[in-house]
């Protein structure tokens, strides 16, 4: 692009990287005439360059700066996963504003608190369904000011005066640009890396969410962390599906990108990932366990129906597979023979796996924000792609420990990635230093007091560390379980091994001070009922599904299989199915799919204690 077009869209001198305007600013300029989105509308692909965002956020910001925006106020987004969700939020960063997201799965009385915690003064919403939320409690939000929309479809017809659509906005933004000649420069150069950037709030498991505080420099310092371990550039294509919400994909996915120039492509929607990523097929794929989980639960469904030949052919293919990913792990060499048979065994069936799953240009998967299987890392592996496990929390800003390339130990985090620094505590809690941890939470003095001590991050965790560095988590703190014998127990580890059936989606174990432990399964609504449909037997919906004594006969052979590789008092005796379908818009799930422990054993409470009935008889 020549200077006399990049000054048509307003670049200023700012070309360093001490803060999230300077350094997008400094990748319009260079990247101006590159690829950085595509986002999926109706059936169709669409490339946005460096140099139509780069307009898109001015106006945004200049349309803010318009409508009073000060610097360090805060701007909410209430949207789901989109580059007009990334476009608000660096409009409000360029113009010196503090961004919160708010997840679209909230509700109104959610909305409410966590608006009025971060005084939120403007707000972006998606549609009619998020403005519906807003407009039923604004009476009670005083500092609001206010309200943008993304999509107006519906909205034609509304004369609010305190909601506007994003195109009136930028529209404004214009005539505020041509009317204050200077104040784009002045806002984008004003922020200084220790500004107060982002507010994350962290899920309350005992109280109210706390609004994480994250500068512009613990994000760049985790982006230049990132880079260092898993370099990319303009070349990779990456997806966004994950909630902006959350601090991995707003920090691992949004600034990252815009960090190393690779191309972010927005799914169409949730429903559709498995299909979007056949069609993108990332080079850097970075999910939750349970994104990782459906794609092998669908090949081993596949593989069911599949013919003889097929289905020996894999069987083939992946042994060989695991041997090498075995020699891998272990740090051997791998033999001649035994690399040829591995490179025959990808273009027998392997190679038409990765294409099932969209990995097949796959340089590097990254899981991370849940405890994930090592044994479905192996499977991974045994495709040939490499799978690395990191590790860390909103307080530290997103990862700070991460398997290195070539060099992956299943059921490791990995050793801490430079310059974060990991240590175990005498009790055993993985405390962290460095660059990346947050600067305390907002309006929640005594909070941060307990969480940041002498500099370092009490996470919460309890882990351990190998001779070689390599970090491992045992479980949360608050998770383990003493049994009424006094026994600790470490509930995840029997979770993750569960959740590689095909059949099970999560799982909840329960025994605090309890003569045995116990579990509550969520099944895969899909792949049971395709289970059920295969085997003729009968049902009429989701609940009855879960009742039919072949379902509860194919959970407990799960659960057997497992049970096998546990010493008896660690071993689940009972369970019970969750007989709700539950989606993100249930209490009981994570934004990122995970069973909220401490609310599930409050919610099921009768159900756990209908396992225990005999133990409170004496009779088992």
């Amino acid at each position: 692009m020549e200077e006399k077009e990049a000054m048509a869209i307003g670049v200023c001198a700012v070309a360093d990287r001490s803060t999230i305007p300077a350094m997008f600013w400094a990748g319009v300029r260079s990247r101006a005439g590159r690829t950085i989105f595509r986002q999926k509308d109706f059936g169709i692909w669409r490339a946005v360059r460096w140099e139509e965002l780069g307009q898109a956020v001015r106006e945004t910001a200049m349309g803010l700066a318009a409508l009073g925006l000060e610097p360090g106020e805060v701007v909410s987004i209430l949207a789901n996963t989109s580059q007009e969700w990334v476009v608000a939020d660096l409009g409000a960063l360029c113009a010196g504003g503090v961004v919160n997201g708010i997840y679209p799965t909230d509700a109104a009385a959610q909305v409410e608190y966590l608006v009025n915690d971060s005084g939120t003064a403007h707000m972006f919403v998606e549609d009619d369904e998020q403005l519906d939320k807003v407009l039923e409690v604004r009476e009670r939000l005083p500092k609001l000011r206010k309200i943008i929309v993304f999509d107006m479809d519906g909205l034609h017809e509304l004369d609010d005066p305190q909601v506007l659509s994003l195109a009136k906005l930028r529209e404004l933004g214009r005539a505020h640009d041509a009317a204050h000649p200077g104040d784009w420069e002045r806002r984008l150069g004003a922020r200084r890396p220790e500004d107060l950037a982002i507010l994350v709030y962290t899920s309350g498991t005992t109280g109210k969410p706390k609004g994480a505080m994250i500068s512009h420099r613990n994000i760049l310092a985790t982006c230049a962390a990132y880079q260092a371990s898993f370099p990319q550039d303009e070349r990779d294509e990456r997806m966004a599906f994950l909630p902006l919400c959350h601090i991995a994909e707003r920090v691992g996915g949004e600034y990252h990108a815009l960090y190393t120039g690779a191309v972010l492509n927005f799914v169409e929607n949730p429903e559709t990932v498995p299909e979007n990523v056949r069609e993108i097929s990332p080079t850097v794929f970075t999910a939750v366990p349970r994104v990782w989980e459906k794609f092998y639960s669908a090949v081993m469904i596949g593989l069911k129906e599949a013919g003889r030949f097929q289905q020996r052919a894999y069987q083939l293919a992946i042994g060989v597979g695991m041997r090498q990913a075995r020699l891998r792990e272990q740090r051997k060499p791998v033999p001649a023979g035994l690399a040829l048979a591995f490179w025959l065994a990808r273009a027998l069936a392997l190679n038409n796996v990765r294409r099932a799953i969209g990995v097949h240009r796959a340089r590097i998967l990254v899981t991370g924000a849940a405890p994930i299987s090592p044994d479905l890392v192996r499977w991974y592996m045994a495709l040939g792609l490499e799978m690395v496990e990191v590790w860390g929390q909103t307080e530290s800003c997103g990862a700070v420990t991460g398997n290195p390339r070539g060099a992956v130990l299943p059921g490791s985090i990995g050793p801490m990635m430079p310059p974060s620094e990991v240590k175990v505590s005498a009790d055993g809690e993985l405390l962290v230093r460095g660059p990346g941890v947050f600067m305390g939470y907002l309006n929640q003095p005594d909070k941060t007091a307990e969480t940041l001590k002498e500099g370092w991050l009490h996470t919460g965790d309890v882990g351990k560390v190998d001779a070689q560095g390599y970090f491992f988590i045992t479980d949360r703190m608050k998770d383990i379980i003493i049994t009424a014998g006094g026994k600790n127990i470490t509930p995840s580890e029997f979770e993750n091994q569960l959740k590689f059936s095909p059949y099970i989606t999560d799982a909840v174990v329960v025994g605090e001070k309890r003569p045995y432990l116990v579990a509550l399964v969520m099944i895969d609504h899909e792949n049971v009922e395709r289970y059920a449909q295969d085997n003729a037997i009968p049902f009429s919906n989701f609940a009855s599904l879960c009742r039919r004594p072949e379902v509860q006969a194919l959970v407990q052979a799960e659960i057997d299989r497992v049970n096998k590789h546990f010493a008896r008092v660690e071993q689940v005796k009972k369970f019970r199915l969750i007989e709700q379908k539950l989606t993100a818009e249930d209490e009981e799930l994570t934004p990122t799919m995970k069973l909220k422990r401490k609310l599930v054993n409050e919610k099921y409470r009768d159900l756990i204690e209908s396992m225990y009935v005999d133990a409170a008889r004496g009779i088992g």
